[in-house]
């Protein structure tokens, strides 16, 4: 009678945050080595607390860099296979890159160093990043939390998002949103006193709204290894974004597939930075000219990196590879897939709704379908019931944050926008 012979694990991973995003790297290194990660959350979250692929740790004061080293420090003391931490959240990213040497010892930290992190993490110096390399961004001006509106060359409605996402993390105020959509100077002027009193002093990025609806979206990741080389870049389109205030912006849906211009774009902002590891960016297609314009650089996995370990391009094998394999990171495929956290009915409503018989062609015709949190290796009763629960719940959330009549509105009047601009064109 043979006896079934059990490898060595290949890495252990300690990852940080109870979100979908956090769950998904979870899902990434089961799917690629069968190991079961530990991973760190500030509460116990649905999303872990019935998983059998992981080991939940709650830790109510993660967000001290202290509690946060000796933690790491503790599970990969347990650990026995070659520990690495990882995590879908900026503030993370840039304390792991703070306290490295404090934690590199016992587990390896796949992000690059502090001062390039706070290089494009401030947007303001992100927009001048665009700026100089040619990137399309939208038109920018920067306040600071506390200052008046003053002049402001810049056409309402308009966009107003915190430059500083560590001290906004730690900032707490009624209203507080991760992107405020901002009608008039009015509501400017008292987003910055509100901020202000709150004690953000901070930058906040305003910029002109490309117009357009959740659909004009996209989304973009690279991987570069530690020379500075691209190796992977894939991306999508996104469908619907996620409208709850603390959420809003995260992609819903996404149907993969390529997208030049933005491709181009984004490679050539790591390779002008000298990047290593994962970037993901945010982008959004103007409905006149059809130009991606860059939004942001986030210095991590996105928290919908399930869509790329569904597309074939597992982000776990690309640390494993790179940081534990000699550089061995695997050659990317490009499998168009459609990620959604939501049901499949609520989707073809939004559709619909956009007016984009084209759009909704396409998403029929995708064969490969996937969930973040759905994942046939992990079920239980419970979690089974959790998940489709999570799922129906979109439903209400959606129609109290972003009606159907509301995307209904959007969709007519990027339609608008964009007759308007051929117009100007054609009589230019």
């Amino acid at each position: 009678m043979s006896r079934r012979v059990l490898r060595p694990a290949v890495v252990h991973p300690i990852i940080l945050g109870g979100d979908a995003g956090a769950y998904s790297l979870a899902r990434a290194f089961h799917e690629a080595y069968g190991v079961r990660s530990t991973v760190v959350s500030i509460v116990s979250t649905r999303n872990m607390r019935y998983s059998t692929i992981l080991t939940n740790v709650v830790e109510p004061a993660l967000d001290d860099p202290d509690v946060m080293v000796r933690t790491i420090r503790e599970a990969a003391a347990r650990s026995k296979a070659p520990a690495m931490v990882v995590t879908c959240t900026d503030w993370y990213v840039r304390a792991l890159a703070q306290h490295r040497d404090r934690i590199e010892d016992v587990a390896v930290v796949p992000y690059t160093d502090v001062e390039l992190l706070d290089r494009v993490m401030d947007k303001e110096r992100f927009s001048r990043l665009c700026v100089e390399l040619g990137v399309p961004h939208p038109r920018t001006v920067v306040r600071h939390g506390g200052d008046e509106v003053g002049e402001l060359d810049l056409r309402f409605p308009i966009i107003a998002k915190p430059g500083d996402n560590v001290a906004w993390h730690h900032t707490q105020f009624a209203g507080k949103r991760k992107v405020h959509e901002l009608a008039d100077r009015d509501q400017l002027a008292r987003l910055l006193r509100t901020a202000g009193e709150a004690g953000y002093r901070g930058a906040f990025v305003v910029q002109e709204f490309v117009p357009g609806n959740d659909s004009q979206m996209r989304i973009m990741t690279t991987f570069c290894d530690q020379e500075g080389q691209v190796r992977m870049a894939h991306g999508g389109h996104v469908l619907i974004e996620e409208h709850t205030p603390g959420t809003l912006g995260n992609p819903a849906a996404i149907l993969t597939g390529p997208l030049p211009q933005i491709e181009a774009d984004a490679r050539r902002l790591v390779e002008h930075l000298g990047w290593t590891g994962f970037a993901n960016f945010d982008i959004k297609v103007d409905p006149r000219d059809g130009t991606g314009h860059f939004f942001e650089l986030n210095p991590r996995t996105g928290r919908s990196n399930q869509y790329l370990t569904a597309s074939g391009i597992n982000p776990a094998m690309y640390w494993v590879g790179e940081h534990l394999q000699g550089g061995r990171v695997p050659d990317p495929r490009r499998v168009s897939v459609l990620y959604r956290i939501v049901p499949g009915f609520l989707l073809r409503r939004y559709l619909r709704a956009a007016t984009d018989p084209a759009l909704a062609r396409r998403v029929r015709k995708v064969r490969r379908v996937t969930h973040p949190l759905k994942y046939s290796a992990d079920r239980s009763v419970r979690r089974d019931l959790w998940v489709r629960l999570s799922e129906l719940k979109q439903v209400r959330k959606f129609s109290r944050y972003y009606p159907v009549s509301a995307a209904r509105r959007a969709a007519h009047a990027q339609t608008a926008a964009a007759t308007t601009a051929a117009g100007a064109s054609d009589r230019g």
